[in-house]
């Protein structure tokens, strides 16, 4: 981070002197200043056992000027780093090396002072002295991670400073509140200032930041990483940094920005790094044509769209390209690479994995003879992969994992890659991987992924050759045979094993010589980028448990392990860190010794067949940060003690047998994010306390026990919930519409389930069970992206508060199978994320909002069974819904997809009259033609036996009857044409 600049700062002071040769007297003065001040200190480790005698002028930490005598330079940072580690959680030997107390108003004797170094020490949340802004001359002043709170408006005074840095300023004091900056006035005082380090100070309440940082026209390095700032300005009309070569703005928490449009005016930037911030916007906001003396782009971890072309070659139309970094990693980029990539012939990395960028790699790539780091993973791209990029000499690191590859790479293609370290394939239907067994590869690898490459059915041996190496991922390969003795020999060089989804069966050796792990640390954030990690699962390992000493990160989950979990564990295996035996058979109870293991952060016991009652001694394991022992057969009551681990901030303990109410130690759990308990036996009701005592809670599923009582209105304290599943209970009263205000469901959170660690996947992957489209699913890796209310089948009454219609982001709403009234609220239509929307099996009338139809993300509809009227909308997403069962059981409910006519009332009676009226004729009619029928057969009968007895009158008769007998053949088909026309109308 700009090394030369603050070397240049530091030796600003020289000449200067601090050596027993020396002969530069102390000036007595200022001697007694600096033992007053090292008597408000404190000093555990005697770090400051050098400060005695008469010439301070070679005491530790102390510099003089050669002419003069007076002190220009007290240097008492924490070289060690033993004090930030303990702060941290590390677990260190012997006595801390941080400095404490209080900073003696002493100092200001010293009036010649132009450097000053506290960091890395510990003042335990003490107020910033005000006094330190008196020291005019002061050149250099750093105060990083020094547990210091505030700073003082008096450092604005401080014109001649060209070095502040307050990096992790007030840790682990940052939570409070009077830690956080408020005003950044003070920064325009500070007219020399060239290097300026804020990095994971809080600025959430500085909201005109970059105006303050606009006035320092010498700055040269700003470093605001992870520090909380909230708004990035799109624009900036005045750009006065003209000297600004190193930006550092990531890891913050920009609320609806956009990649601003104001960075092309900061042309002088050699490195700008916005990784992690949530941004997004096209990526053409800015025009890179300008900013022809990048060095380092860094765009990770964003939500940036757009083509990716527009930015290559905006940087490769500058005359002098100079970038060497290029990390557009983590967005939704699209297009294709232009050949343009070419002209970029200084780069050294290139990283854009996770993306949408489709089409061939250009051959213009061939040109990049420089790069080192080639990373394309999970993108689009297709084609056979170019040969120029296996002639590309100083490659060390090849992603090619995730795409639509075609054609087969051979052991040839990697001849020339001498200097290849890292290696990431992951192969597919039309791309393959043909290596022989028996391979000697002209590199020496240190890490290697293959994934889905069908290398079984044995381990390639040419992985003997190796080494170096320190991680093996061998992940859905098709293996079957058993782990050959080699391998398990050259696990005393692995950290990382990973032989997950294959088909290898088979006991596990008892005995491994794994290595040592690299340290202990009782961080979660921190602690898993060392130590032995080995991933077995989804296999079919069977036989005893094995017991690896040094391993700290050990999944055999989805196996076929059975019997009980080994009572010795916790004694052989006390370096564990994560342990997952989830998805297999092992009967019994928790052992006791896993106590032992006082580093362990994860325990993954779900769905096997324990039973008897959980264990009630967790207060024995203060590392806890994940406890998940769901799908057991567990009885009893949640114990008191589950909650004793102070960072414990998942835990799961649905499908089993739990009884009883829910115990108020539940109430300790302050940093619980994740409550899982349902499809158990509890009982009582919801406790008051949960709002107000669980206030970091994100996830809360009691689904299916027998809760009743009402939704307690403290339950809306927790403002961060996301998830809210209380269905299937007996919980009676109404939904409190306090609800509405639960933040945490008004907005898309970004990256919440994503901490800094490197092996995030193997330490923590979250699991839950919801239901969603009205389908059970299990939700993973993509559980931060759900966001759901689901209060089904329960005795709740009254109506739904419009309140609930203001959580924008509710991606599923759940209210059936309940005793709801009134009206659907006509503001529904704002809750434009809703997916699954399920009001059915209540008492809700009037008519379906229009508002409903402008929610063009809803796909699963069901509003059946209440006594909803009118018709139903057919615009936008209404017209995809087909199935009658949405909208059947509403009496008064017409149009499709029901076949109940829409037409207005009056003239739907006017059509029922007139056919009630066809009916009546139609029946009137046929009476009268039956009976004139039956009365001519009789007529007929008698005249014709008269006839018979006189033949002058048949000749008359018959003659007569020539001519009725005309009528009556028009009679009978005017008759067939009525009884056609009457069976036609009833059958409508």
């Amino acid at each position: 981070m700009n090394d030369q600049l603050v070397e240049a700062v530091s030796s600003a002071s020289l000449p200067l002197a601090n050596t027993t040769e020396a002969k530069v007297r102390c000036v007595e003065r200022e001697r007694d200043a600096l033992l007053r001040f090292k008597r408000s200190l404190t000093d555990p480790s005697d770090r400051l056992a050098s400060w005695i005698g008469e010439e301070c002028c070679i005491w530790k930490g102390v510099s003089c000027d050669v002419q003069t005598g007076n002190v220009i330079r007290l240097d008492l940072k924490d070289t060690s780093g033993n004090c930030y580690r303990k702060k941290m959680g590390y677990l260190i030997s012997g006595n801390s090396s941080c400095l404490g107390g209080k900073i003696s108003p002493a100092l200001l004797d010293l009036q010649h002072l132009e450097y000053l170094d506290l960091g890395g020490n510990d003042f335990q949340g003490l107020a910033t002295p005000t006094f330190l802004g008196s020291f005019e001359k002061l050149q250099y002043l750093n105060l990083t991670r020094s547990s210091l709170v505030g700073i003082p408006p008096s450092f604005g005074n401080l014109s001649n400073l060209q070095y502040l840095g307050l990096r992790a300023y007030s840790y682990p004091y940052d939570t409070v509140e009077s830690s956080w900056i408020k005003d950044l006035n003070w920064v325009s005082g500070l007219s020399s200032l060239k290097y300026l380090d804020l990095s994971h100070v809080n600025l959430s309440l500085a909201t005109h930041w970059l105006e303050s940082f606009n006035k320092l026209p010498s700055l040269v390095t700003l470093n605001l990483v992870n520090s909380n700032l909230n708004h990035l300005p799109f624009s900036f009309p005045n750009w006065n940094m003209t000297s600004l070569s190193n930006l550092y703005l990531s890891g913050n928490n920009f609320v609806n920005s956009v990649l601003p449009k104001w960075l092309s005016n900061a042309t002088t930037l050699q490195t700008l790094d916005i990784a992690i911030n949530n941004i997004e916007g096209p990526i053409s906001n800015v025009e890179w044509g300008k900013l022809c003396n990048l060095r380092d782009l860094y765009l990770t971890q964003n939500k940036i769209n757009g083509d990716i072309s527009g930015v290559v070659e905006g940087l490769s139309s500058c005359n002098n390209n100079t970038l060497e970094f290029l990390g557009l990693a983590g967005n939704r980029l699209t297009g294709k690479f232009p050949n343009s990539l070419g002209h970029l012939k200084n780069l050294r990395m290139i990283s854009v994995s996770f993306n949408q960028i489709s089409g061939r790699i250009p051959t213009s790539i061939k040109k990049l003879s420089r790069l080192e780091i080639l990373d394309l993973g999970q993108n689009q791209l297709k084609g056979v992969l170019p040969e120029s990029i296996f002639n590309l000499t100083e490659l060390t690191q090849l992603f090619l994992a995730t795409n639509d590859w075609e054609g087969d790479l051979s052991q040839n293609d990697f001849a020339r890659l001498h200097q290849l370290k890292v290696l990431a394939i992951s192969c597919g239907e039309r791309f393959a991987v043909n290596l022989s067994s028996e391979w000697i590869p002209p590199f020496n690898l240190t890490y290697i992924e293959l994934r889905k490459c069908s290398l079984g059915p044995k381990l390639p041996t040419w992985l003997k050759t190796q080494k170096q190496l320190h991680t093996i991922i061998l992940s859905n390969d098709s293996i079957s045979d058993p782990i050959p003795a080699w391998l398990w020999t050259m696990c005393s060089q692995l950290q990382f094993l990973d032989l997950s989804d294959n088909e290898i069966g088979g006991n596990l050796p008892r005995l491994v010589n794994f290595p040592s792990s690299l340290s202990r640390t009782v961080d979660f954030y921190s602690s898993y980028s060392v130590g032995v990690v080995v991933d077995l699962s989804s296999n079919s390992f069977h036989g005893l448990l094995p017991l690896w000493p040094n391993v700290t990160h050990l999944n055999l989950a989805n196996n076929l392990f059975s019997g009980s979990i080994p009572e010795n564990i916790g004694h052989m295996m006390t370096k564990l860190q994560v342990i997952d035996l989830s998805g297999n058979a092992f009967t019994g109870s928790v052992p006791y010794s896993i106590t032992r293991v006082k580093q362990l952060m994860r325990l993954d016991l779900s769905d096997n067949h324990l039973s008897g009652k959980i264990p009630d001694w967790w207060d024995e394991l203060q590392q806890l940060h994940v406890i998940d022992l769901s799908g057991n057969t567990l009885s009893g009551g949640i114990p008191p003690s589950i909650c004793s681990p102070p960072s414990l901030f998942w835990l799961s303990l649905s499908r089993n047998n739990l009884s009883g109410e829910l115990p108020k130690s539940l109430s300790y759990c302050k940093s619980l994010l994740t409550l899982d308990i349902g499809e158990n036996k509890i009982s009582g009701s919801i406790p008051e306390w949960f709002g107000e005592s669980l206030i970091p809670l994100q996830m809360l599923r009691m689904t299916d026990n027998m809760i009743g009582g009402y939704i307690p209105p403290q339950l809306c304290l927790l403002l961060g919930l996301q998830i809210l599943d209380l269905s299937h209970n007996n919980l009676t009263g109404s939904i409190p519409s306090c609800l509405g205000s639960l933040r945490g469901l008004k907005s898309v959170k970004f990256h919440k389930w994503h901490p800094n660690y490197y092996y995030f996947n193997y330490v923590f992957t979250p699991k839950m069970e919801l239901v969603k489209k009205g389908t059970r699913m299990t939700y993973t890796s993509t559980l931060d992206q759900v966001n759901l209310i689901d209060l089904s089948s329960n005795n709740l009454h009254g109506e739904i508060p419009n309140e609930i219609t203001g959580l924008s982001a509710v991606g599923t709403l759940n209210l059936s199978w309940n005793q709801l009234s009134g009206r659907i609220p006509d503001d529904i239509g704002s809750m434009q994320l809703l997916e699954t929307l399920d009001l059915s099996s209540n008492h809700l009338s009037g008519s379906i909002p229009l508002s409903m139809t402008s929610i063009t993300s809803l796909s699963h509809l069901n509003l059946s069974y209440n006594n909803l009227g009118g018709p139903i909308p057919s615009k936008n997403q209404f017209g995809t819904f087909t199935n009658p069962s949405s909208f059947e059981g509403n009496p008064e409910l017409c149009g499709k997809p029901l076949n109940t006519d829409c037409s207005p009332p009056r003239k739907r009676e006017m059509n029922k009259k007139i056919e009630e009226d066809d009916d009546d004729d139609g029946e009137e009619r046929l009476w009268f033609l039956v009976s004139a029928g039956i009365g001519f057969v009789i007529a007929f009968l008698v005249t014709f036996s008269s006839l018979t007895v006189k033949k002058s009158w048949g000749h008359s008769y018959f003659h007569f009857l020539e001519e009725v007998g005309e009528r009556i053949i028009r009679s009978c088909i005017v008759f067939k044409a009525c009884l056609f026309r009457i069976f036609k109308v009833r059958r409508k």
